[in-house]
């Protein structure tokens, strides 16, 4: 394996320079969002629902190079279907709970 093949995998300083100030800056927003109290209860959830999801795919680009070029699609489906089965065995298992706990209380 060449040594350009493996600095391709493990990205620059300068990626992992991006992906931090990108961290920080969807971090503060939040915390901004919480502390200065400017945004509704429901306007402050959803903004910060939306900077987790921004940082999420922020961290899986920038520090788990993950991507779906040629060399990483096999890791990104593999995160991806695992992902998969995460929601669905927690999702279904609560549902299951759920629903055993309604019966119950017949």
């Amino acid at each position: 394996m060449s040594h350009a093949h493996e600095q391709a995998n493990h990205g620059s300083v300068k990626s992992y320079l991006v992906g931090f100030a990108l961290s920080v800056i969807l971090t503060a927003i939040p915390f901004w969002m919480v502390m200065s109290g400017a945004l509704t209860k429901q306007a402050t959830f959803f903004g910060i629902f939306a900077f987790a999801v921004a940082q999420i795919l922020v961290h899986l680009k920038y520090f788990l190079h993950l991507d779906f070029s040629k060399e990483g699609k096999l890791n990104s489906l593999s995160f991806l279907f695992t992902g998969l089965v995460i929601v669905l065995l927690v999702g279904l298992s609560v549902w299951i709970i759920y629903s055993a706990d309604a019966l119950m209380m017949r």
